[in-house]
């Protein structure tokens, strides 16, 4: 160690007294770390002098490091982006981060398409949409994308469309009107373009400025006596006006601003943002770091304010905060080329400001407090079914497991991952039955563990659950008897009456309904059956497409897979235009005018969407 010390002190020594970006790496070179720095000797040197003045975080750090590289800039702001980029690249170990931008959901428009429709995106970053958000908690959006969809009649379907051409009947949502109907062929990119602006106003916050836009339009539409629109924009102006009488006033002075707060419940640390438009409350956020064990409140923020601001389509020219970040002028100075006017930083010290701040601060520690309690209750849960089944340590790594199937077709097997009794959703895998027998459980169930327990890249699970009773718990001793793994723990729970069936006990276990344990493997097992039901069924359309396609003359094998590789089921293939299904790989004119014929005689069929998680390979 010493030896090694003294050879990263010697390689200190030839770094440039220059602006730029060092990467600090462990033994087997992975980026641990990544910082900026005016002068690269000066700071990397300072991790390797006075350790015993380090903090606890420094030291680990310290104590890992094995090399480093570093990459020169023209200046200190270029070494402030490149920084960003590289822990986004990298996401390293000791730099604090948030969630990367799949963790969080974004709303998004196309804008290329000329009828583009409001979508969901796990991470942001994909040319040729605008980005709104993220959002850090699922529901809030859902409930956003709900209020936007009664409020604007923008399209909600996939199929392809251009400008006059119509494309068949219009749905139900044009008939209640919650659709302009584009399909129609008869409503404008310009018209459908102005609802499209409309609707980037209310996801920035922006309602006073489309309040009055809304108005203008609805005049402008009535003095052309265009009374169905003018009609529409009073509709849209009332029903606006109506959600905004139920926003808080929270600022005199109607400007925009971003107020954020962050408390400090060591070892964690939550981060709560409030979106002050016109002087209302438009929409509350809280975000947790990882990473920041120890860390400084001002490095916090920093990382906050980067990976916040990289992908928000809207900065305002001010942001109130609890405390100022690290480089407070570098970070004024990119926000300000991002927005292209001023930004401000800075932690208000008395008035309505302050009052504001404080009301942001009391509601971000009362969600720390939230969240704290809830990680209690958590471990409360893992340490009470430990003792339970008597298990030699907490069951940090539980997997459940289900298989499903329709009538016997489409059998499929899931897995699900709760870490530290959370679903870790990157973790889940999927199986399709290939070897078993149709609608025979047991069989599939035996294939699935065997499969999951060969697959020695994956964890060591702490526990597995099996979704089921004795039967199933029969056929998962044989499974680990098989592969010599006895000892790793497996129960049952049948949903019947909720017993847990235990290995060598002959009669199962019947704990209360409000028992923590019990609710925990609840949550386990039905988020399995959840996630296998899901899979079966996005099967069974897929099958449902291949099925008809067999029937559809000039469609062979070959075309027949690319077609089941470019659409998900029958719904989206009967939204495709004939152009689509021409230019999909192996077809000609005459075999694409040939489905897609068909494909008009036929009724709607119902589709699925995608799930988390990877398929495993047969």
């Amino acid at each position: 160690m010493e030896h090694s010390r003294k050879v990263l002190a010697g390689r200190v020594q030839q770094l440039p007294r220059a602006p730029g970006v060092y990467l600090l790496k462990d033994r087997t070179g992975r980026v641990i770390y990544v910082g900026k720095a005016l002068d690269l000797r000066q700071r990397v040197r300072s991790y390797f002098q006075k350790p015993g003045q380090h903090s606890y975080r420094l030291r680990a750090l310290v104590d890992q490091i094995a090399s480093f590289s570093y990459i020169v800039t023209d200046s200190e702001g270029e070494a402030f982006i490149l920084e960003a980029n590289l822990i986004k690249a990298y996401a390293p170990r000791y730099n604090v981060q948030f969630k990367d931008d799949k963790g969080y959901p974004f709303l998004r428009i196309s804008n290329t398409d000329p009828y583009p429709r409001l979508e969901v995106a796990r991470k942001a970053g994909e040319e040729g949409y605008r980005y709104f958000g993220p959002y850090s908690r699922a529901g809030a959006m859902r409930e956003t994308v709900k209020l936007i969809k009664k409020l604007f009649p923008l399209r909600s379907c996939r199929q392809p469309l251009e400008e006059r051409q119509p494309r068949g009947r219009p749905c139900l949502n044009f008939q209640i009107k919650r659709c302009l109907g584009p399909c129609r062929g008869s409503v404008s990119k310009e018209e459908y373009a102005g609802f499209l602006e409309q609707v980037m106003l209310f996801l920035e916050g922006r309602q006073d400025h489309l309040l009055k836009d809304l108005d203008r339009k609805m005049q402008k539409a009535a003095e052309a006596l265009e009374f169905e629109r003018a009609a529409r924009f009073r509709d849209q102006f009332f029903a606006l006006q109506n959600v905004m009488e139920r926003q808080k006033v929270v600022a005199s002075d109607q400007k925009d601003r971003d107020v954020m707060a962050l408390a400090a419940h060591q070892p964690v640390y939550c981060l709560g943002l409030f979106r002050v438009r016109g002087g209302k409350l438009v929409g509350a956020e809280h975000f947790s770091p990882r990473g920041a064990e120890d860390a400084d409140p001002a490095e916090v923020m920093k990382a906050f304010l980067q990976h916040y601001y990289d992908k928000a389509s809207f900065i305002p020219g001010e942001v109130l905060l609890s405390c100022l970040p690290e480089e407070t002028e570098l970070l004024a100075d990119w926000l300000a080329g991002k927005r292209g006017k001023k930004v401000q930083l800075k932690v208000p010290r008395r008035g309505e400001k302050k009052a504001l701040l404080e009301m942001v601060m009391r509601n971000t520690e009362l969600y720390a407090l939230q969240e704290e309690e809830q990680g209690k209750n958590q471990a409360n849960s893992l340490q009470v079914l430990a003792r339970l089944l008597f298990l030699p340590d907490l069951p940090r790594r539980i997997e459940g497991f289900d298989i499903s199937h329709f009538s016997g077709r489409e059998t499929v097997g899931a897995m699900v991952v709760f870490q530290d009794g959370t679903p870790d959703r990157e973790q889940y895998r999927r199986y399709k039955i290939q070897h078993a027998d149709p609608a025979d459980d047991y069989a599939a169930l035996v294939e699935v563990l065997s499969r999951r327990l060969g697959n020695s890249f994956l964890p060591v699970p702490s526990l597995i659950l099996l979704d089921g009773g004795k039967g199933q718990l029969a056929a998962g001793l044989t499974v680990l008897r098989d592969k010599g793994l006895d000892a790793l723990p497996l129960v049952a729970l049948a949903k019947e009456q909720e017993h847990l069936f235990l290995p060598g006990e002959k009669a199962p276990i019947a704990l209360p309904t409000a028992h923590p344990a019990l609710k925990l493997l609840q949550q386990v097992r039905d988020e399995a059956h959840r996630f296998a039901v899901t899979y079966s069924r996005a099967l069974t359309v897929k099958s449902s497409l291949a099925s008809f396609l067999e029937s559809v003359t000039g469609i062979g094998p070959v075309r027949r897979k690319a077609l089941l590789q470019h659409f998900s089921g029958l719904e989206a293939l009967e939204e495709a235009s004939l152009d689509e299904i021409r230019a999909v790989k192996g077809m000609d004119s005459r075999s694409a005018e040939n489905l897609y014929r068909r494909i008009q005689a036929e009724d709607n069929a119902e589709g699925d969407e995608g799930e988390y998680g990877a398929t495993e390979p047969g």
